[in-house]
């Protein structure tokens, strides 16, 4: 078995199972033209379709395979970083194993990296996703941008290479809730980008359902921004403001005679509009205690049912 692999191929594995052997083939060819010294982690995030009995095969013909089973679905994150937990590579390549990350690609990322930089982000330059998933990926990148305050690129995302310093402290956050690029972008280092093709998924779709990039969302953004917070603040401010003018135009109004029964419309409205903010801003506070009670209860980011090839 390899103890010091030059690369690491990390990639999560969800209903990909007639992926895998192409996928291993191609990462093979590809990374023998920079190392034999490689391992490429596979990490089954409970896939239904039997791809953890694809991934012992390959392992048991290729010792550079490594397998990760884990206990039930955590998701996308948390399996790679499951993943990273295990590399042993001068540097580490996460990518998809669906084959829309092209595996070629990875001599572009690494001949980059050798120019001095810690991490190298795939720019896909033309997505081959479908149009409502790259529109929701725009809305949430001009979404997160806006609330971190820090331009991102809608067309990065997990794909790149990374030295193994940047996967040692990306090891050390213990947030509950991941994103992998998110907490990659805050560790900094040196950084830069790489044009690559992207490819049409090589079979299945994807497993991400608009609940579960509500919920993802929702997670990168109430992790990585205390911003809605402030927002609440001054929403608070000036609907203050505009009750207090309010106020005085009725006071106004009734002394110059134009109003002289008070309106029970505008009181109702009033109370209905005061009542929703309130509603909005304690749920707000509320997802932010929500996070606050998970992440205290320190429970494991993931379980490890079984591996092979592993240390």
């Amino acid at each position: 078995m390899i103890q010091s692999p030059h690369i690491s191929i990390v990639s999560p594995v969800y209903g990909c199972k007639t992926c895998l052997i192409e996928l291993y083939s191609r990462l093979k060819q590809t990374l023998e033209k920079i190392t034999p010294d490689f391992e490429i982690i596979l990490v089954n995030d409970a896939s239904p379709d039997g791809s953890w009995e694809t991934i012992v095969e390959l392992a048991q013909k290729d010792q550079r395979v490594k397998g990760i089973n884990l206990s039930r679905n955590f998701g996308q994150h948390y399996a790679i970083t499951a993943g990273l937990n295990y590399t042993q590579g001068e540097w580490v390549v996460v990518m998809d194993c669906d084959l829309q990350d092209q595996p070629e690609e990875i001599l572009k990322l690494y001949n980059k990296a050798l120019e001095g930089f810690d991490l190298v982000y795939a720019r896909r330059i033309m997505r081959k996703d479908s149009f409502a998933k790259r529109i929701s990926s725009k809305i949430f990148h001009a979404l997160y941008s806006y609330l971190i305050g820090m331009k991102t690129d809608s067309a990065i995302g997990n794909f790149g290479i990374y030295n193994k310093n940047v996967v040692h402290e990306y090891n050390k956050m213990k947030e509950t809730a991941r994103s992998f690029t998110s907490l990659v972008q805050y560790i900094g280092f040196k950084v830069s980008t790489t044009d690559v093709q992207h490819s049409e998924r090589f079979v299945g779709k994807t497993s991400y359902s608009l609940s579960r990039l509500y919920h993802l969302t929702l997670d990168v953004i109430l992790s990585g921004s205390t911003k809605p917070l402030k927002l609440t603040v001054k929403l608070g401010f000036t609907i203050s403001l505009m009750s207090i003018l309010l106020s005085l135009y009725n006071i106004l109004a009734y002394l110059t005679g134009v109003v002289r029964v008070p309106g029970f419309t505008s009181t109702i409205f009033s109370i209905w509009f005061v009542g929703g903010m309130l509603m909005f801003v304690l749920g707000i506070m509320g997802l932010y205690i929500g996070k606050i009670f998970e992440q205290v209860k320190e429970r494991p980011l993931y379980i490890v049912s079984d591996k092979i090839n592993c240390d």
